[in-house]
């Protein structure tokens, strides 16, 4: 019996193991809601603070850390962070066409501007072709818009970054980010 038992904690033991070295450093997410029929989800990677404070910085270095050396953060880490609609949506004064975009995200210590963009996106950084693999080749001639977001402090840290949706009504809602203690939203609604 002692055999068993030790049998079945290595198993177990092997198998957590297995599901610890398995996991990425930043694991994907998702975020999505319904609005009457039309669909809108976004897919993203979700980095974890480990520690980091001040993630985004300050002053002339804000935002510097998670561009990692693109010009734009991807909101988020590894592939590029893709927002799906099955419907047109309204960003202010901009139309969203149904489709699949790329989201980037333009960090100034006064302001993020998010940044819809028609560049598609690699699963890897190692495969060819014409995709971005996060935000390194990024190019503004590829934008269909941007948008101001509004940003704001809370009093929590939050320690995974995350995108999700709130104040969804039955016209539309808030898209929001947030991570550590910066949260920033974009309105929208259906477009008419």
């Amino acid at each position: 019996m002692r055999a068993v038992n030790f049998t079945v904690f290595l198993v177990v033991l092997l198998a957590v193991a297995d599901v610890a070295q398995a996991q990425p450093a930043s694991p994907p997410g998702n975020a999505a809601t319904q609005i009457g029929d039309t669909w809108i989800t976004v897919t993203y990677s979700r980095p974890i603070l480990r520690g980091r404070t001040n993630i985004f910085g300050e002053g002339e270095s804000y935002g510097q850390t998670v561009y990692s050396n693109a010009p734009v953060w991807r909101a988020g880490a590894n592939k590029s962070t893709r927002l799906k609609t099955t419907a047109d949506l309204q960003f202010g004064d901009h139309t969203l066409p149904a489709g699949e975009y790329s989201l980037f995200v333009e960090l100034k210590a006064d302001g993020w501007t998010l940044i819809f963009s028609n560049h598609t996106a690699k699963d890897n950084f190692q495969d060819s072709g014409d995709g971005l693999w996060g935000a390194y080749g990024y190019s503004a001639d590829q934008d269909v818009f941007r948008v101001a977001m509004e940003v704001e402090q809370i009093d929590s840290s939050i320690d995974q970054f995350t995108i999700l949706f709130f104040d969804v009504t039955s016209t539309g809602g808030s898209l929001a980010m947030v991570w550590e203690t910066t949260l920033a939203t974009a309105p929208f609604t259906l477009a008419q």
